[in-house]
């Protein structure tokens, strides 16, 4: 297998209701990444990840390849999916020979429209989606049938939340920070039980780019690249009632394809958009209590349609090349009650 990197992480501010279009919201992370990788364009490949959905009409992913530079000809490819899966795509691409840097970048606008609505056109559309079920919806049912395995309590996914958002206080692109208590938060009504506000993600638009590099070129690009020492994605059933919504089967066969568990952790970053898939996601992947989990804050803090599991692997990759950390693991999801999931194992040397 060959050696990969990442040199350079930018991401933009995750805000509610951005006001710029998708061009502009990406172009200045694009810019940001590739001046701190070093590495003059063009680069060999470029990947993203994005959803015709949230911008409303087909093929609006082109329209984006305005911020990443389109001329001269590049190659390019474009996934459906977040941009964790054009990074994997541009990694396969780059373990194939036919490239040796590519730049990957993803973007999603949520607020213009009714995400509970988009979301459910993911769904079985012979059973499931014509009852038009919301994402939160179905995370509460999740959440239940968790929780009565478990014995777990509303305040033990309040606890969750707290930590999440006063971890997300050093973060100046999370859209959720502050301290919080307890008690105030389990005040709150549910909005699907057993889920309240806290549990839930915001609604929020972003972007987000990573510059890959092979070999030397990654040495010369970054003092302390973020080597990727195993990748992997696995799904589960398109039908919630043929899977355990208690555990995450794919997120542990990926973990164990990717090499998780061959070495201690010192970080990981879980694409946990609730609070209940948080502790799902720690007992799948092995995470002992003595991993920092989402110091950014994670999912519950940001959470950009699209984006956000990209993000986890370039928070991830940013402290292994601050040197704070010397092994990470990265998660993204996709779908409903993390019916896909990719695990990103880095290391520092």
């Amino acid at each position: 297998m060959r050696d990969v990197a990442i040199v350079s992480f930018a991401q933009a501010p995750n805000r509610r209701r951005e006001l710029r279009n998708e061009v502009e919201i990406l172009m200045p992370v694009v810019q940001e990444a590739v001046a701190r990788s070093g590495i003059e364009r063009p680069f060999d490949f470029t990947c993203s990840g994005s959803s015709d959905f949230l911008q409303g009409q087909p093929f609006a992913f082109v329209i984006a390849l305005d911020a990443a530079g389109a001329w001269p000809p590049i190659p390019e490819s474009h996934v459906e999916m977040d941009g964790a899966w054009a990074l994997y795509e541009a990694w396969v691409k780059i373990q194939s020979g036919q490239a040796e840097t590519a730049l990957v970048y993803a973007f999603g606008k949520s607020s213009p429209g009714d995400l509970p609505e988009v979301l459910a056109t993911q769904l079985d559309p012979y059973v499931l989606a014509p009852l038009w079920p919301d994402a939160v919806s179905l995370a509460a049912l999740q959440a239940r049938a968790w929780m009565e395995k478990t014995g777990a309590t509303a305040r033990d996914l309040a606890a969750i939340a707290v930590r999440s958002r006063r971890d997300a206080k050093s973060n100046p692109n999370a859209t959720v920070s502050g301290d919080a208590e307890i008690e105030k938060l389990l005040a709150a009504p549910a909005i699907a039980d057993p889920l309240r506000a806290h549990d839930c993600p915001p609604v929020c638009d972003g972007a987000a780019a990573i510059v890959l590099a092979a070999g030397e070129r990654a040495r010369k690009a970054c003092a302390r690249p973020a080597w990727i020492r195993g990748i992997d994605h696995r799904i589960e059933p398109h039908s919630l009632g043929a899977r355990d919504l208690s555990v995450s089967v794919s997120t542990q066969l990926a973990g164990e394809k990717a090499g998780a568990g061959r070495g201690a952790v010192d970080v990981a970053e879980l694409h946990a958009p609730f609070t209940h898939q948080e502790a799902i996601l720690r007992e799948a992947l092995g995470l002992g209590e003595g991993v920092r989990v989402n110091p950014s804050g994670g999912a519950l803090c940001a959470n950009p349609m699209m984006t956000a599991g990209l993000i986890r692997i370039g928070e991830a990759a940013s402290r292994i090349m601050d040197g704070s950390a010397r092994r990470a693991v990265a998660h993204a999801t996709s779908g409903p009650c993390l019916q896909q999931n990719l695990v990103c194992v880095l290391e520092g040397a």
